[in-house]
C-alpha cells in the first residue's frame, strides 16, 4: 500500500509561516487506529485524510489531531481543498465538497499569484449560539487563563458558539500577552457549559489565542474557532454583517497568521459564516506501507 502525502501551510502567503498541515490522499480504506498513529508519527497539529467518492469533486474526509479524531476542523479543510486543487485542479477556480462526519462542507479554491499558492474559501454554515456564562463562570474563565476579571471585555458576555465545534468565546480587552492555561480549571468550566474548547479574543485588537485544554500546546491559527469568533463579534455588535473581519493569531508562537471571516445575515439571524485564507504548498511524497500498516519507506520532494 502506498499513500500520497502532502505538506502545506494554511493562512500563509509564503512558505514556513501560518499553520502547517499534513494531508494524506488514499484510495484504500484506512483503519482509525492507523490514522491516529500516523498523525502522531507526522507530529503535525492536525492531519487530514481524503479519499475520493463516486460524486466528482467530493471527498470523504477525516481529521485527527495528536490525541483524537475531530468532528469538524477549519485549517485542515482549507488546506485539504488547496491540496486537491494542486493535484486535481485544471482551472483557475475549483469547487470541492469535503464530507466529514455526515456533513458536506463546500469549499472553493483559486490559484494564487505565486506558484504553489492558493486562496481557499469555506462556508461554515449558520452558527449556533448556545450557553452563556454567568458572572461566576466569567470569573472562573478569567482565572482559567491566569487573567483578572478586569481583563474581560465589559458588557460582552462569554458564550458558547458552534459552527461544528463548540467553543467558549472569552472576550477580553487586555492580558492577551499574559494569558496561559491553568489546568484543570478550564476543562472543568468547559464541562459545566457544554463546550469542547475555549478561544480567547481581544475584541479591540481582533487578536486571539487557543490552546489544548490542558495548556500543553498552543495552536497557531484555529480556523474552526475563527468562524465562531466572527459570528460572535457580529452578534454582539463588535463587527458588522458582511464585514471582512481579519483575526490575528500565532504571534506568540512565532507563526503570525491572518484569518479572514465574514458573517452574513443580521446580528439576530446570522445565516452563514465564510472563512478564507491563503495556503502555500510545502512538499509532497509517498509513504510505502507493509500489509500490516507499518511504514517501510518514505520519500519527499
Amino acid at each position: 500500500m502506498t499513500l500520497a502525502l502532502h505538506l502545506c501551510d494554511v493562512f500563509a502567503d509564503r512558505p514556513l509561516s501560518g499553520n502547517s498541515l499534513s494531508v494524506v490522499i488514499h484510495d484504500e480504506p484506512l483503519d482509525t487506529t492507523f490514522m491516529q498513529a500516523l498523525t502522531g508519527e507526522l507530529r503535525q497539529f492536525e492531519t487530514a485524510f481524503l479519499s475520493p467518492t463516486e460524486q466528482p469533486g467530493t471527498f470523504a474526509t477525516r481529521v485527527f489531531d495528536l490525541h483524537t479524531e475531530l468532528a469538524f476542523a477549519g485549517h485542515p479543510l482549507l488546506g485539504a481543498a488547496a491540496v486537491l486543487h494542486s493535484v486535481h485542479g485544471t482551472r483557475e477556480r475549483e469547487e470541492w465538497r469535503l464530507s466529514i462526519h455526515g456533513r458536506e462542507v463546500p469549499l472553493a479554491t483559486t490559484r494564487g499569484e505565486r506558484p504553489g499558492s492558493y486562496i481557499t474559501h469555506m462556508d461554515q454554515g449558520a452558527p449556533a449560539f448556545l450557553a452563556t456564562a454567568d458572572a461566576r463562570q466569567a470569573g472562573r474563565a478569567a482565572s482559567a487563563f491566569a487573567l483578572d476579571v478586569g481583563d474581560l471585555a465589559p458588557g460582552v458576555p462569554l458564550q458558547v458558539v458552534s459552527t461544528g465545534l463548540r467553543y467558549l468565546v472569552v472576550p477580553i480587552v487586555s492580558g492577551l500577552d499574559r494569558a496561559r492555561i491553568v489546568p484543570p480549571r478550564l476543562q472543568e468550566l468547559l464541562d459545566d457549559l457544554g463546550a469542547e474548547f475555549a478561544y480567547l479574543i481581544d475584541v479591540r485588537q481582533r487578536a486571539g489565542r487557543h490552546w489544548e485544554n490542558d495548556g500543553s500546546l498552543e495552536d497557531i491559527a484555529t480556523g474552526s474557532a475563527a468562524g465562531v469568533v466572527g459570528a460572535f463579534l457580529v452578534r454582539h455588535g463588535l463587527a458588522d454583517p458582511g464585514e471582512r473581519i481579519v483575526l490575528r493569531q500565532g504571534d506568540f508562537v512565532g507563526r503570525p497568521s491572518a484569518l479572514h471571516v465574514t458573517a452574513h445575515g443580521t446580528p439576530a439571524d446570522i445565516t452563514r459564516v465564510e472563512l478564507s485564507g491563503p495556503v502555500t504548498m510545502i512538499g509532497r511524497g509517498v509513504l510505502s506501507m507493509t500489509a500490516s500498516g507499518q511504514a517501510t519507506e518514505s520519500a519527499a520532494g
